[in-house]
């Protein structure tokens, strides 16, 4: 795999911080920064420093840290309103990756087990409620490139939207997870991926990751995967997500869905990689994800900078769109796959995994 630093970490102990990749400047310049308040965490979250859903929920349990450690709280109640007002404020940072909510849900709850204790110990805890947020997420990604690497024969090419690698999650990736393992089992593969406009996280950070891990990756514009899918260049389709109804519609960045409309109609099996974090059980159906809209000048601009577009016209600028499940052949999580993704489908996964009470 690709030789550099974590993407994320903590560095220290309760007055420490938050040390992370820089992605905004990549490939250009490799920088890590350091992030020692919430509201750098929240900047890091919203302009793309850290990104991928994972990542963003290990950044959510860091910034809960960052948040409340200088609370002047003396007792449970008045910490509480803290902590409140912390996971309020990161969790306005994005509204799509249900990973961020995930975080700071699981950081109040781990508050909440430990409230009898003082507030120093409360928030002991939290630092090591983030860190073990970061250790699992670790951990996931490698179970992930297992289950995932089977579904990839020798010889095969595969196709990638967007960055769904080490960059998007604590350590290994979940899509690019499947390649990584499959690289280190020795298959020889190779990967297309896709450009990813208006931001380019594919050329940027995909191409980057893949190139520096000695796997085989040829960089394609976005309007090319129809082409490349009808020459039969591609036998399988790998992507991530940042948030999964709880029927199978999965959220990801913008142009997987046109992506997965090409690979129903060329009949290219098209699979999403992501922990059960990113499963959002209490929305239903993914017409109800809530789709983050962003900046018109990253398209009027482009991520160089330099103006493409007339500087006032109208832009329309989704950042993610939904996959319906009909279009997915399966669902890769750190438990195995569920194939043809159903809400039946879907709940039994997570029933059989201890992850769901049996109804």
């Amino acid at each position: 795999m690709a030789s550099y630093p974590n993407t994320i970490c903590w560095v220290g102990d309760l007055n420490g911080h938050c040390q992370m990749i820089e992605q905004t400047l990549l490939p250009a310049e490799y920088k890590e920064i350091e992030v020692s308040t919430q509201e750098q965490m929240w900047d890091a979250i919203k302009r793309l420093a850290v990104r991928g859903a994972p990542a963003i929920g290990v950044a959510a349990g860091f910034g809960v840290v960052l948040g409340i450690r200088d609370s002047k709280a003396s007792n449970w109640d008045e910490f509480e309103r803290d902590l409140k007002a912390t996971t309020e404020y990161l969790a306005s940072s994005r509204p799509t990756a249900v990973n961020l909510f995930w975080g700071v849900d699981r950081m109040t709850a781990a508050a909440h087990s430990v409230k009898d204790k003082t507030v120093p110990e409360i928030k002991q805890h939290l630092l090591e409620e983030s860190q073990r947020i970061w250790e699992q997420d670790r951990d996931i990604c490698r179970r992930l490139g297992q289950h995932g690497h089977e579904l990839l024969a020798e010889g095969e090419t595969a196709l990638t939207h967007c960055n769904a690698g080490g960059l998007a999650t604590a350590d290994y990736g979940t899509a690019l997870a499947v390649f990584f393992a499959a690289h280190e089992a020795g298959k020889k593969i190779q990967v297309f991926a896709d450009e990813t406009r208006p931001l380019n996280q594919g050329s940027r950070l995909t191409s980057w990751e893949l190139h520096n891990a000695g796997i085989d990756v040829t960089l394609i514009c976005d309007n090319m995967a129809g082409q490349v899918m009808k020459e039969g260049r591609i036998q399988k389709i790998f992507v991530g997500s940042d948030r999964i109804a709880a029927n199978g519609d999965a959220a990801n960045k913008i142009g997987t869905y046109s992506v997965s409309v090409l690979a129903k109609h060329h009949g290219v099996p098209f699979y999403v990689v992501a922990p059960t974090s990113t499963f959002d059980m209490d929305t239903a159906h993914g017409k109800d994800i809530p789709i983050e809209q962003r900046d018109p000048d990253e398209i009027r601009r482009g991520y160089s900078g330099g103006l493409n577009a007339p500087a006032d016209v109208k832009v329309y600028n989704p950042a993610f769109d939904v996959t319906p499940h009909e279009h997915i052949a399966g669902i890769v999580t750190e438990f195995g796959v569920i194939e043809n993704p159903t809400t039946e489908r879907v709940r039994e996964h997570f029933r059989q995994n201890g992850l769901l009470a049996d109804q």
